[in-house]
């Protein structure tokens, strides 16, 4: 017999609730994780932790310098701010309003006054705490502040709700800048990230990436009469740098891609280094496939990161990769926030997005793909020098945590697909 409307509104009531219980429940207790890690870190400040120098390699035509301490990194942003004589794009995710960013904000204003063509990018929405007067620019500054909400009357369009998760800074056409460094004092000294200088042929794609962006989100932050930014170099291809660059409204997501594709060729070692590990089951099933062949893989992440529901939403996936005899690191004492691997001595990556799915399919994030073995060193150095501000988490100590941890990695699970 055909079930009767009331059936109907019943079995659809139920199915509410289940649906209400099933999100509900992990995203309250996830709240609550958030408030009480918030309470915690009070008046808490980092504690040293080791970094490297500056260092730089040749790379084909060009040289590729990498940062793991910010000061370096922004003492050397802003000299070449300082020196520009035609043109600055500087874009970046959260631009505090603090020491460092308004030094920032003085080089790329004394810029523009000196009649250099500066165009900046920041995103509303990571900096919608920042103060409103630092928001304030000098006219002949461009800027496009990308907007909180961005998907106008388009509700239910996925591609226009990505947040700019990028870092560039190109000076030109001389020097470009990319990595996982926001701008802020913070990061200045009490995070470890890692970021590059390149120079050379590669410095075109960077600024090609900058371009774009600005192009496609012109139109609506500047009148009609305002001109696109067109690019006045000719484009020269350097085979060994490429830049990957996630584009959601036009659903292009090519840095998953290129990491799956240098896992699965992996021989001899992967060593990842990342803030947030929320990987989809067919990155961790490629991780687990190269660890089961022979290849020494080795994951460094936060032993606390600043979203703690993003780390035990993490470990969730540990079981998995310590079943397949990878390695797990975790930073001790500071937040560790590169998103960077470096493959088999030859390919190597730094970049903005992170191993999630906000990253690898949500948000615009470029990549920086290096094939060359110069590169891979210097990368792999940096990959040791953290490993001695690390504990690994051993197979015994992961089987042996206690059931309040089991319980709250359970009950985080049904948040995996929206992190």
């Amino acid at each position: 017999m055909p079930r009767t409307a009331p059936g109907r509104d019943r079995l659809f009531t139920y199915a509410r609730r289940a649906l209400l219980c099933f999100f509900g429940i992990p995203t309250l207790f996830a709240l609550g994780l958030t408030l009480v890690d918030s309470y915690r870190r009070r008046n808490k400040k980092p504690k040293p932790f080791p970094t490297t120098r500056p260092t730089t390699v040749a790379v084909g035509d060009g040289k590729v310098t990498t940062y793991t301490f910010g000061q370096d990194l922004y003492d050397d942003m802003l000299d070449a701010i300082e020196g520009a004589e035609r043109q600055i794009l500087f874009e970046t995710y959260i631009w505090k309003g603090d020491e460092v960013g308004e030094r920032f904000k003085r080089a790329l204003t004394a810029a523009a006054e000196r009649g250099v063509d500066v165009h900046i990018i920041y995103d509303g929405f990571a900096n919608i705490v920042v103060n409103p007067a630092f928001k304030h620019f000098h006219p002949e500054l461009k800027v496009l502040r990308f907007p909180i909400y961005t998907a106008g009357l388009r509700f239910f369009d996925l591609s226009r709700y990505g947040r700019d998760h990028r870092k560039i800074l190109v000076v030109d056409d001389e020097v470009g800048f990319v990595g996982g460094y926001n701008v802020g004092s913070p990061y200045a000294t009490e995070w470890r990230d890692t970021h590059c200088r390149i120079t050379g042929p590669g410095v075109w794609d960077l600024k090609r990436a900058f371009a774009d962006f600005w192009n496609l989100h012109r139109r609506k932050r500047f009148r009609a009469s305002e001109r696109p930014l067109l690019l006045e170099t000719a484009s020269q291809w350097e085979p060994r740098i490429r830049f990957q660059r996630n584009v959601p409204r036009l659903w292009m997501f090519p840095i998953r891609a290129m990491y799956l594709e240098a896992i699965n060729r992996a021989t001899d070692k992967i060593w990842l280094t990342h803030a947030y590990f929320i990987p989809d089951q067919d990155f961790v099933d490629a991780i687990v496939a190269a660890a089961r062949r022979g290849v020494d893989v080795r994951l460094l992440v936060p032993a606390k990161s600043n979203h703690i529901v993003a780390d035990w939403i993490s470990r969730g996936y540990f079981s998995q990769l310590l079943n397949a005899r990878v390695r797990i690191f975790r930073f001790k004492d500071a937040m560790v926030h590169a998103k960077t691997a470096t493959i088999d001595g030859n390919w190597s990556t730094v970049g903005t997005a992170n191993i999630d799915r906000l990253s690898m399919t949500g948000n615009y994030e470029v990549n920086v793909e290096i094939i060359d073995p110069g590169m891979a060193r210097a990368m792999e150095k940096i990959f040791e020098v953290d490993l001695s501000n690390s504990a690994e988490l051993t197979r015994d100590e992961w089987d042996s945590r206690d059931i309040y941890r089991r319980f709250t990695e359970a009950v985080l699970t049904p948040l995996r697909p929206l992190l």
